[in-house]
């Protein structure tokens, strides 16, 4: 027994070793990938590609369920980016509260006769409107399927731009979002075939006419640490994940994707769980199969900003849906694994999602539990508990005050010096306890999913107008 606790402790402290040296790797590839970046930024001229007739256009596609309380102010935002050549299709997802309504009254909708082709598969159309005020406004309504990748479907339908553009409805685009999402796009179209955006916590920020116009902290616990664990997410992980061409995952509030290779994979999978991170392996398995020379890449600088779940309850939820979408999409594609014809996503960045990601829960309530036993029955190495401080907390704590330490010296979105100090001081709080309460989260994801529970829970939303300035 003694013999066995012994592996079990020196097991996960050597998972979470790697674990971290991992993170430490993708933090200097990301500081030095960020900084090529900015240096890159000084030779582009912005307003070059925004008067320029050569842009290709875009099909922004937002999906909205029971969003009255955003939808007028999101919308306004998507007209209001800065793009040569937009069309903007809103699909009211089978909405039971005014949403509809709300954006029949402010873009003076009126119904239109088109001829709606079904060629990916989704719930039957309700009707189509038109905006008098902007007629670059298309409004689907359909009927409820109970997931989001049906109402993007829906919304790929209707598209009729070369590029696509995924956004959530209950988020606001900065101005120039689209024009710096597309230069990946435009430096080389034969091989980008896809570019995600950076997510940022919209909690606490300030709205005004439809854009954002103070970006603050927010004054919630629970919130603030959601924001160091976007900044780690994006500013490190994908950031490094996409310099080496290995991106699996294009957040689904805001990416943009060659429409032409969407359809040819067949949309949206209807009963997908985490229907972005489903997209983005089917795309490279289609392209990977194809022989094809292509890049999925990622942006730091598009900024697009979200709400945040501000209560436990809706925290729980969404973490234990991310991983039950995890371990569908790892699931489906498991025949990848380690074949030669699917290169690095099936040699490395799958594998890694599997080891890192998948069973990280299960490894650690398996070590705090060896950990806890050994202390009881007097046998815990005195010398091993202060390497598993060190190189668990202390290690994974210096990684979350480098994302934040670049997002400072990169971006500055957070100009209040308070503001700073408060996220550094958060840091220390991520591991422990908030990383537990995490870990419990993706474990109840993991046994939802085994029995089958796979229903999709709605968060509780305060909405983009609360966050309004009056």
């Amino acid at each position: 027994m003694i013999r066995l606790l012994d592996i079990s402790n020196h097991t996960l402290f050597w998972y979470y070793l790697a674990s971290n040296l991992a993170y430490l790797v993708m933090l200097l590839v990301a500081l030095k990938t960020s900084a090529a970046h900015r240096h890159k930024l000084e030779s582009y001229r912005l307003h070059w590609i925004a008067d320029t007739p050569l842009a290709p256009p875009i099909t922004l596609i937002a999906p909205a369920h029971n969003e009255e309380l955003s939808i007028r102010i999101a919308v306004r935002n998507l007209l209001e980016l800065d793009y040569p050549e937009l069309e903007v299709i809103v699909v009211n997802d089978g909405s039971e509260d005014r949403t509809l309504e709300e954006m029949r009254e402010e873009f003076c909708l009126r119904p239109v006769r088109a001829v709606y082709v079904a060629e990916l598969k989704c719930a039957p159309v309700r009707g189509l409107y038109r905006s008098s005020v902007d007629p670059r406004l298309l409004v689907i309504d359909k009927e409820p399927a109970g997931s989001k990748a049906d109402a993007l479907n829906a919304g790929l339908n209707a598209a009729t731009s070369p590029y696509l553009c995924i956004v959530d409805a209950d988020s606001v685009l900065e101005r120039d979002a689209l024009l710096r999402i597309m230069l990946p796009i435009l430096a080389d179209p034969k091989r980008v075939v896809a570019v995600g955006g950076i997510i940022r916590v919209l909690n606490g920020s300030e709205i005004a006419k439809g854009n954002l116009s103070r970006v603050r902290l927010p004054r919630k616990s629970i919130e603030v640490i959601q924001v160091i664990e976007y900044l780690r997410a994006f500013l490190i992980g994908r950031e490094a994940w996409g310099q080496g061409n290995m991106l699996t995952i294009i957040s689904g509030a805001f990416g943009v994707f060659r429409t032409d290779l969407v359809r040819a994979v067949g949309g949206y999978r209807p009963n997908s769980i985490g229907e972005d991170f489903d997209l983005v392996a089917r795309l490279h398995k289609h392209l990977l199969e194809k022989r094809a020379e292509y890049r999925i890449d990622f942006v730091p600088d598009p900024m697009c900003w979200t709400e945040v779940p501000s209560d436990l309850k809706s925290l729980r939820r969404q973490r234990a849906r991310w991983h039950k979408g995890l371990i569908d999409v790892l699931w489906l594609t498991r025949g990848m694994l380690f074949r030669r014809r699917y290169g690095r996503i099936g040699s490395f960045a799958l594998p890694y999602l599997w080891v890192f990601e998948f069973a990280a829960p299960v490894i650690e309530i398996l070590g705090i539990v060896t950990i806890v036993l050994a202390a009881v029955l007097g046998v815990l190495s005195r010398a091993f508990f202060l390497q598993f401080l060190l190189f668990g907390y202390a290690f994974a704590t210096v990684i979350s005050i480098g994302s934040v330490l670049q997002e400072e010296i990169t971006y500055k979105r957070y100009n209040d010096w308070q503001d700073v100090a408060r996220l550094v001081s958060y840091c220390f709080l991520e591991h422990f306890p908030y990383r537990q309460m995490h870990m419990f989260w993706r474990l109840q994801g993991i046994w939802q999913y085994l029995r089958g529970n796979n229903a999709w829970a709605p968060l509780k939303r305060k909405g983009l107008q609360s966050a309004s300035i009056p």
